[in-house]
């Protein structure tokens, strides 16, 4: 049995983008016959994936978060993940080492001491968490380091088209595979667990339950999504908006600013949902809002909003473009009162949203789905075990 060494600089497990891809490739590949070492971070919830061995780096400052983006825990983690990999590489023969995110450049350098195949995995777009003079320049540092990590991998996976496009736009050579990302749970809604969930979130007033999914990252667009609130609700006030995701500060913020607003009726924050439990509530609602303002990698949500069949908001800017046209949502302009007309429109033509709601569904089962992400990952190993060779 072909022995992989997975490397992913992220807690692991944990309810975000790349925690919940790196879970589905280790599954995919103990499901085609390899078995896996994850090398990742001392954070996260431990899980059980018959084939695979999570080894995580000491943790001697107590660390209990690392927070999405460049950061000095992440650094400090990221030498540790050197040390590990190392010593890791010395006790077993791994056939590939495949590095997530920044671990890409440190998957070369041991693909390059110990004679291993090295698969370089693309998640995000560098650009997307700019934001101050400092992070800008860390992350100017950190494209450098990218671009040598593709060009000297094996083979580099990219999660989207968009960041498909950059991979290719660096000329480097190496073969590029488009995996798609998928829903991020692979268990179905629960149609008793669904009415029960709508009637306790609708209350007493029948309202139509609008909810947005995902970090509180500037990214994700939860600025124009408060600011879009007071517009809606002057307009149809028969919503209620259902936020899940951000950080227990970040709620509390969000929600004071609700109160000096009036609107702190109108909004039920639900925290973090774990992503089994997540199709309930999804199908629970009627209207999924994806308010994105910038980058260019697939968002996840949209693709969890389209399994469970319910219609889409979305914001039209590039990243929500990879996978939505206007047969699948309502797109609109990234400014408050748009996106803020495009949801109360929406919320009042309920035989839109059935039609939306069936065609994003459509799309989840004859593309993403996790058949053919095991399909795809499976090319992306022969190409490398097989050839190794650069096209």
């Amino acid at each position: 049995m072909k022995k992989i060494l997975m490397i992913s600089p992220q807690p692991f497990f944990q309810w975000r983008g790349s925690p919940i891809r790196v879970g589905f490739n280790l599954l995919a590949l103990t499901k085609l016959g390899y078995e896996v070492d994850l090398l990742t971070l001392p954070v996260g919830e431990d899980l059980e994936i018959e084939g695979v061995r999570i080894v995580r780096v000491a943790n001697p400052l107590g660390i209990k978060n690392v927070p999405i983006g460049p950061s000095i825990p992440k650094l400090f983690f990221d030498l540790l993940i050197v040390l590990k990999g190392f010593f890791l590489c010395l006790r077993n023969r791994y056939e590939v080492i495949h590095g997530i995110e920044e671990a890409g450049m440190i998957a070369v350098l041991l693909g390059k001491m110990f004679g291993a195949k090295v698969i370089f995995e693309k998640h995000s777009d560098p650009s997307s968490y700019r934001k101050g003079l400092v992070r800008n320049a860390i992350m100017g540092v950190y494209s450098m380091v990218e671009r040598m990590a593709v060009r000297f991998a094996d083979a580099v996976i990219g999660t989207g088209p968009g960041l498909v496009s950059q991979i290719n736009s660096m000329g480097t050579g190496t073969r590029t595979f488009h995996i798609y990302d998928i829903p991020s749970s692979l268990s179905e809604p629960e149609s008793h667990n669904v009415e029960q969930l709508k009637k306790r979130l609708q209350g007493s007033n029948n309202e139509i339950l609008v909810t947005f999914v995902g970090s509180f990252a500037v990214y994700q667009g939860v600025e124009l999504l408060f600011a879009s609130i007071h517009h809606v609700i002057r307009i149809c006030r028969r919503l209620r908006f259902i936020v899940i995701g951000g950080t227990d500060f970040e709620i509390e913020e969000k929600r004071e600013l609700l109160i000096r607003e009036g609107l702190e009726n109108n909004v039920t924050f639900l925290g973090k949902i774990a992503p089994d439990l997540l199709p309930d509530y999804l199908a629970a609602s009627d209207i999924l809002l994806s308010p994105r303002v910038s980058g260019v990698n697939t968002p996840l949500k949209i693709l969890d909003y389209m399994k469970v069949g319910r219609a889409i908001v979305a914001t039209d800017v590039e990243s929500n473009r990879l996978l939505l046209d206007e047969t699948t949502a309502v797109l609109a302009a990234p400014e408050p009162e748009d996106f803020a007309n495009a949801i109360a429109t929406l919320a009042m033509d309920e035989e839109k949203r059935a039609a939306l709601g069936e065609a994003g569904r459509h799309l989840y089962e004859t593309r993403y789905n996790f058949k053919e992400y095991r399909l795809r990952l499976g090319n992306c190993y022969a190409y490398v075990l097989d050839s190794g060779s650069r096209l």
